[in-house]
């Protein structure tokens, strides 16, 4: 996998700062141009209507824009990059809008975000710019939900690495493209790359598991396990628990997911399961939109 640019939203909370990290790593290991950006938003700046009755609303934008940008420089400074010089924008406008826009317009192949992973049901049915931007970019997004998780292990030569990649499929045609990405980083890390599928509900029976064992082997090419330390695991019961689970266990440092599951209740609420993951999970989260 070859990534050129790499897009991280900053909004200064402590998960920024994680995502931030994140997106330094992979921007040094890749050699791509990184981009941070702020979104000054309007509905932040409670007093900006009084100020559109009363004063110049140019001015204050301008202001605001102007401390904006001094603060994500003064956020660069705080957090080198070891050789990576980002660059620093900020523009106006609702968070999404302003991610998504400057997705499509320059043609960004990586977005690395965090997001606040509030728990519960109601996240899932919760608005916020993680969300809508993991709803709508068009390229991978990976998501850091806790700001206390390992970025990455450091090998030998000191450099971060992905040493355990976990990689769910439910066999939909969504889950395929996620599989690309998961072969392309195993193989550009050398990392051992699991390839789990759980079967929803009563526990399996044997011949069960032993059938969808098989079909998750299918998936690689005998000329691809020539360069992949792979393997395949079968659980059964949530989906969402028992990937949670198994990244605990076999201690990942990455899960890679679509963003969209292949039964009607993930596509009612838009990827229930991999909300979850990334609420729960042990490590980051790549969603790859379908």
């Amino acid at each position: 996998m070859k990534v050129k640019s790499i897009l991280c939203p900053v909004d200064f909370s402590d998960f920024s700062v994680s995502a931030y990290q994140y997106a330094l790593t992979l921007a040094q290991y890749y050699k791509a141009h990184l981009v941070t950006l702020h979104a000054v938003e309007w509905s932040k700046y409670p007093f900006a209507d009084y100020v559109g009755a009363t004063g110049d609303l140019g001015d204050l934008s301008k202001a605001l824009c102007e401390g904006g940008k001094a603060r994500l420089l003064d956020f660069v400074k705080k957090h080198p990059g070891h050789g990576v010089e980002p660059q620093v924008v900020v523009n106006q406008g609702n968070a999404s809008d302003v991610i998504l826009s400057f997705v499509q317009t320059h043609k960004i192949e990586l977005i690395v975000m965090g997001t606040h992973g509030r728990r519960g049901f109601d996240r899932l049915v919760l608005g916020s710019t993680t969300d809508r931007v993991m709803r709508k970019a068009c390229s991978p997004v990976l998501v850091v939900s806790d700001p206390a998780h390992n970025v990455m292990a450091t090998g030998p030569d000191g450099k971060h690495r992905l040493s355990r990649i976990l990689y769910c499929t439910d066999f939909s045609l969504n889950s395929e493209r996620a599989l690309q990405y998961a072969i392309s980083l195993a193989a550009e890390y050398g990392a051992e790359l699991t390839m789990l599928h759980v079967v929803e509900g009563a526990p399996a029976t044997a011949e069960a598991i032993a059938a969808r064992t098989e079909q998750l082997n299918k998936l690689i090419s005998d000329s691809q396990r020539k360069h992949l330390n792979v393997r395949a695991a079968v659980g059964w019961g949530k989906p969402y628990q028992q990937i949670v689970s198994y990244a605990k266990e076999v201690q990942a440092n990455l899960v890679i997911m679509t963003a969209r599951g292949g039964d009607a209740l993930d596509r009612a609420v838009f990827g229930s399961t991999t909300y979850r993951v990334i609420q729960l999970g042990p490590c980051a989260v790549l969603t790859i939109h379908t």
